[in-house]
């Protein structure tokens, strides 16, 4: 898959506990800097979510953040950035973002970050798209996810193709040339279970 100019990141609102999240989350703002990709993420200046739009506004890129008028409120939203997207829900939020980019790239983080990229693989495999979704699997972070999906398969409840629909690396280097791999999602994933 070629072509990727705008990335959207889904990423923690917490840097976590492991200090190597952060590094990643700095290590892919900058490559993304450095490729002039713009990044659209879901708004924050905490967490994860500050650290990645920090680093491509530092490289002197552009950043889009998306963010429901609630966390808005809550003065979590980053008033830094290139633009900065008020949203009146989070499913408004998920579909701004996706309407934006190009692909898509998930670092570790909370439920949000979850629903995200569940979110988006699963409009994938229902043929709502075919644009690439990365997941930065950094110290195993998810590998959870990894297994679910074979767990899934192994027991019928998705075709194995589905392993297609993302795919899984260690480290944000790893990330764009993934991106530009990235298959067109087979017909099986869906029509196999219908």
């Amino acid at each position: 898959m070629a072509g990727i100019s705008t990335l959207c990141v889904f990423c923690g609102s917490k840097t976590g506990n492991d200090p190597a999240f952060a590094d990643a989350a700095q290590r892919l703002g900058e490559i993304m800097a450095e490729r002039g990709v713009d990044l659209v993420y879901g708004g924050g200046r905490i967490g994860l979510m500050g650290v990645v739009a920090d680093a491509v506004l530092a490289g002197g890129g552009r950043v889009t953040g998306v963010i429901p008028d609630f966390l808005k409120d809550l003065e979590v939203g980053h008033n830094g950035v290139s633009e900065l997207i008020i949203t009146n829900s989070m499913h408004a939020r998920k579909q701004r973002m996706f309407e934006l980019s190009d692909g898509f790239v998930s670092l570790p983080g909370g439920l949000g970050t979850l629903d995200e990229t569940f979110e988006i693989v699963t409009w994938k495999q229902l043929r709502q798209h075919s644009k690439p979704v990365v997941v930065l699997n950094v110290n195993g972070y998810w590998s959870g996810l990894a297994a679910l999906i074979d767990a899934a398969i192994k027991a019928d409840f998705a075709h194995e193709a589905v392993r297609e629909l993302l795919s899984i690396v260690d480290g944000p280097d790893a990330v764009f040339p993934a991106l530009e791999a990235a298959p067109e999602p087979r017909d099986e994933v869906l029509t196999s279970h219908l």
